[in-house]
Formats: structure tokens, C-alpha cells, sequence
């Protein structure tokens, strides 16, 4: 098992990046929770990792802080949420949020999130508020694809990105649409898109 991955981040288009650990090229599908903490291209970054073998695919997870793996292997165990779901949910709203809607029931706001239906946003509810707990540093009340691209604009890898995580296309660019994104990088954009969207 992968568990942490250091290296010089030479590509990253949400939500891929591509990290050169020793010459290696390691693919890592990562959710925007950790894009918006992305230094520049060039830069080294240490990222806590977790893989997926399936019979068609070995796919390779990263995160910037151990509280956000540890929450996407405990998202893994709900009956019904995959991969992909687990990386849009934290690509939505970060542990404190997501933490936070657990502990108030407030389905309402996962509903908000691409893929999650009413009875998987129940089901998150019932089977995570348990489980929270045992993912170190999620605050609760309990507890205590591919290398950027020169020529796409910020506002036209916000949408590419916003469609990988799970939106339809047309949906990705009228949450894009109505927003002002003059001097905003692609990450500015995607984070005020996803904000508005679970507000």
C-alpha cells in the first residue's frame, strides 16, 4: 500500500495532478479540498495517499492532511459511496463542514452535492455520525486529468474540472457562468462555484 507520496508537482488539472517522485510519474485523482492548498507547478508537496485496486484499475488517491484520508476510507465503508463519490463529497465541503452536517442531520446540504440522492445523503447520515469520531482531527461535538494546459483559460478548466467531479456539462458552466472570475486562478473559480452551490 501507497501511503504518503513526496515530490515535485509538475502537472495539475482538478481533479488530477501529476507528482515526479524520483523520476517516477505518479497520476493522483485528488478532490479540491487539497487543489486549493496546491503550491505552483515545480514545487515539492507531500501528499497522504490511498489506492484503489479494482479488477480494471489501480487508481491512486492523494490528499494534503491526514484528517481528509482518513475521512474518505471511512466514506469508502458507507454502503453505496465509491471512489468518485467519496472525492466529490470532499471536493464539496471540508471535514469541519462535512462534520458538521453530519452531527445536524442536514441532508439537505449533501443532497447539494453531485451524485448524493436524498437516500444516500440519509444514509451518510446514520452510518458516518458513528464513525466520525474515530477520523482524527474532524472537529465534532462529540470528539471534541492531466497536466495544466497553457492554453485553457482559468474559466474553462473550472468547468472541466467541475464536470470530472461529477456535474453534467451544462450544469458546470452555468454554475461558472454567473460568477465574476476576472484575475481568479481555476481554483478560485471551482471553490466559489462549489461554495454557491451548498449555500
Amino acid at each position: 500500500m501507497i501511503g504518503l507520496l513526496r515530490g515535485k508537482l509538475i502537472g495539475k488539472q482538478a481533479p488530477q495532478l501529476l507528482l515526479d517522485v524520483h523520476g517516477v510519474g505518479y497520476e493522483i485523482a485528488a478532490p479540491m479540498t487539497t487543489f486549493y492548498d496546491l503550491p505552483a507547478v515545480g514545487e515539492e508537496i507531500v501528499l497522504y495517499t490511498h489506492l484503489a485496486v479494482r479488477e480494471d484499475a489501480h487508481t491512486l488517491y492523494g490528499f494534503a492532511r491526514l484528517t481528509d484520508r482518513d475521512l474518505f476510507r471511512s466514506l469508502l465503508r458507507v454502503n453505496g459511496v465509491g471512489a468518485k463519490l467519496a472525492l466529490t463529497i470532499l471536493s464539496g465541503m471540508d471535514a469541519s463542514a462535512f462534520a458538521s452536517c453530519i452531527e445536524a442531520g442536514d441532508t439537505a446540504a449533501l443532497v447539494r452535492l453531485p451524485g448524493v440522492g436524498k437516500k444516500t445523503a440519509e444514509r451518510l447520515v446514520i452510518e458516518m455520525r458513528d464513525r466520525l469520531a474515530a477520523v482524527a482531527g474532524v472537529p465534532t461535538a462529540t470528539a471534541g486529468a492531466g497536466i495544466h494546459s497553457p492554453s485553457a483559460s482559468p474559466t474553462e478548466e473550472a468547468v472541466t474540472a467541475l464536470i470530472g467531479l461529477g456535474y453534467k456539462p451544462q450544469e458546470a458552466s452555468r454554475m461558472v457562468r454567473g460568477l465574476d472570475t476576472r484575475d481568479l486562478s481555476s481554483e478560485d473559480i471551482i471553490r466559489t462555484a462549489l461554495q454557491a452551490t451548498v449555500q
